[in-house]
C-alpha cells in the first residue's frame, strides 16, 4: 500500500473521530481514538513509537516519541492546541527525516472543522 493510500484512510479515521467527539478534549483521547479507529481500517498501526536519534554513529534514546506510525512508512502527530505554530510542524518535520518517512500528518482537533486542522508534509514540505 502507497503512502497516499495510507493517507487517505487515516484521514478518513480521523473525520470519525471528530465527528463523533468535536473539539475540546485532550489530545490523548484523540490518539486512542484514533488508534483505534485506524485499526478497524486494517491498517498496522504502532502508538508512542520511540524513535532514536542517530548521531555519529551512535544511537542515543533521547525520547522521541510518534504519536501514531502507521505501516512503518506515514506518522500523525496529534495536537489539541488553539492553533497550530511553526513548532508543531517543526517536531513532525523531526519526526519525518529520524523515521526515513516521507509523509505524514499533523492534526489538530480542537477545530470546529477537521479539514482546518490537519497539515500534510511530504519530503519535508508543507502541502
Amino acid at each position: 500500500m502507497t503512502e497516499n493510500e495510507i493517507s487517505k484512510i487515516v484521514l478518513d479515521c480521523a473525520f470519525k473521530v471528530h465527528l463523533a467527539l468535536g473539539p475540546g478534549l485532550l489530545e490523548s483521547a484523540y490518539e486512542e481514538c484514533l488508534y483505534y479507529e485506524i485499526i478497524q481500517s486494517g491498517l498496522f498501526v504502532e502508538k508512542q513509537k520511540p524513535l532514536p536519534l542517530i548521531y555519529k554513529e551512535i544511537k542515543l534514546e533521547v525520547g522521541y516519541r510518534v504519536d501514531l506510525l502507521i505501516e512503518n512508512k506515514f506518522i500523525v502527530e496529534i495536537k489539541s492546541v488553539e492553533f497550530l505554530n511553526e513548532i508543531h510542524l517543526a517536531q513532525l518535520l523531526t519526526y519525518l527525516k529520524l523515521s526515513d518517512c516521507k509523509l505524514g500528518y499533523l492534526i489538530n482537533f480542537n477545530v470546529k472543522y477537521l479539514k482546518d486542522g490537519v497539515k500534510r508534509v511530504i519530503n519535508g514540505k508543507l502541502t
